[in-house]
């Protein structure tokens, strides 16, 4: 609320007339040095105008008197790169995968590239050194949904999975619990049945119930034995590697509701020989396995 200004009797400073909850404000000045950096401010935003891109227009903007573009700072940055990269970056773009991997040096400066690449680009979901995570495959053993050869993981980073592109690597799982294919009962005995399939303690008569509906429902995709299909994308379920974790509660969801992540599609953003480099850094860093 306001009121008729008065000086306060304890610091003998007049105030402003306002009051709140019986605190009344003091009109104090402010400070000297306050003062001059706000004047300083204003002027330095006035010649960033003059010289800087700044404001808005109908159709397009002031280029300011130094014709400052960062557009035109990140295409020469490009063509600095593209220069530095020289006889070896033209290697890449011609040499196979195969020819990459047999020859020291370049596949020193494909696993340097890749490197960089992986960790702007591919570490948020598998992680800084490709071990993955819950949903997220890890890239440094040799499990692999869709191959491990050179070829298939170029092809893989290429298309992605259920990316959206037309040649993307596409599997689906499905929800037996969720979309109601298989009764709830069933769908616990083939819990059981998934746990002894990876060689652990399980119950039995839940495993033998289970058995024709395995084979019914699921060794289209994961075999009858269980251990998968790579033109797929099934997973093996007889080893100890799990995308979305190996104990029970975490399988009874995953034949529940049928997940299955995206990997994006790389090959609209990288360039042949970029998704080479990167292809070869995977490779030689799971191992060079197959």
């Amino acid at each position: 609320m306001s009121g008729p200004r008065e000086k306060d009797e304890v610091s003998g400073v007049e105030t402003t007339g306002h009051e709140w909850d019986g605190i009344r404000e003091l009109d104090n000045p402010l400070p000297r040095w306050w003062v001059w950096l706000f004047y300083a401010c204003i002027a330095f935003a006035v010649v960033y105008w003059v010289l800087m891109p700044a404001w808005p227009g109908v159709h397009g903007y002031t280029h300011g008197i130094l014709h400052n573009s960062a557009r035109a700072t990140v295409a020469e940055d490009l063509r600095a790169l593209a220069a530095q990269r020289g006889a070896e970056g033209a290697k890449l773009k011609s040499a196979s995968l195969e020819q990459i991997e047999a020859d020291p040096k370049l596949q020193a400066y494909a696993l340097a590239q890749g490197q960089s690449i992986f960790g702007d680009n591919c570490a948020t979901c598998h992680g800084q050194g490709g071990t993955g995570g819950k949903g997220y495959p890890n890239l440094r053993d040799d499990v692999w949904l869709w191959g491990g050869k050179l070829e298939d993981i170029q092809h893989t980073i290429t298309v992605g999975v259920r990316s959206g592109d037309p040649d993307a690597r596409m599997s689906q799982m499905p929800a037996f619990g969720r979309d109601g294919m298989l009764p709830a009962t069933q769908i616990d005995d083939l819990t059981e049945y998934v746990v002894a399939l990876s060689h652990r303690k399980a119950d039995a008569g839940s495993v033998a119930r289970a058995a024709p509906i395995f084979q019914a429902q699921c060794s289209a995709c994961h075999g009858p034995e269980g251990k998968g299909n790579q033109a797929f994308g099934a997973p093996n379920l007889t080893d100890a590697d799990w995308l979305y974790g190996s104990d029970r509660t975490s399988i009874h969801d995953q034949i529940w509701n049928g997940r299955g992540g995206v990997m994006p599609a790389w090959g609209h953003r990288f360039d042949a020989a970029t998704i080479k480099a990167l292809a070869v850094y995977i490779h030689v860093k799971s191992g060079g396995g197959q």
